[in-house]
């Protein structure tokens, strides 16, 4: 299992929130998604094995957010 925290930009209210959390959650081999909206910050863990990391970013930014 691997943890990340990425910097996303352009979340602003509890729909961003949701958005990011239920299109990351839904990918196999994600076990767990935190947004904190204060600091634009979403920390991931996942197993490595199942999804990558780029497939990560891609379904947040497919959300119309910038991944930093």
């Amino acid at each position: 299992m691997q943890t990340v925290t990425l910097n996303v930009q352009g979340m602003s209210c509890g729909h961003c929130v949701k958005a990011v959390e239920g299109s990351v959650g839904k990918l196999d081999g994600v076990d767990q998604v935190s947004v904190k909206l204060d600091e634009a910050l979403v920390e991931v863990s996942f197993n490595e094995s199942q999804v990558s990391l780029d497939t990560i970013k891609e379904t947040i930014e497919d959300q119309g957010y910038d991944v930093e």
